[in-house]
């Protein structure tokens, strides 16, 4: 799928309030909420099953459930081959799990990205050093055919 249309189709969520296992544009969306709209826009339906889950999900058992996840429904890519629409998976912390997500918008010396951040909403940051340091791995968004 073009990245602009990925890039587009996340922008379109700018502004939905943040709440947390939400992915309702306008209404509220977590960053796995985004991706989860995103998704359905784009491709239809439901990339699968997510169990309820707490803002601590995971950390206790050291379980990497959405990277798993994300590897079993797009494309890996390497950290450096960025791409406009490309999602990106984040580790907030040291010695945590990867649990945060964001749609690369621009790439280059304005690199930016989308996601939904607590305490924020959905909204485009820039994708700066600290930012960029978080990144654990990278996805290609499916192509409508692979949806």
């Amino acid at each position: 799928m073009s990245g602009t249309v990925v890039v587009a189709a996340a922008r379109g969520w700018i502004g939905t309030p943040y709440v947390h296992q939400a992915s309702l544009r306008g209404a509220g969306a977590d960053c796995l909420g985004l991706l989860r709209g995103l998704w359905r826009d784009l491709l239809g339906g439901e990339p699968g099953v997510v169990p309820p889950y707490t803002p601590d999900w995971g950390t206790p058992q050291g379980d990497e459930a959405l990277w798993r996840g994300l590897a079993e429904k797009m494309d890996g890519k390497g950290l450096e081959d960025e791409a406009p629409g490309d999602v990106i998976l984040f580790r907030m912390r040291d010695r945590c799990v990867a649990k945060h997500l964001g749609i690369q918008a621009v790439i280059g010396e304005r690199a930016s990205f989308v996601h939904s951040y607590s305490g924020h909403g959905v909204l485009e940051t820039s994708l700066s050093a600290p930012w960029r340091r978080r990144i654990v791995a990278r996805f290609a968004f499916p192509d409508i055919q692979q949806g």
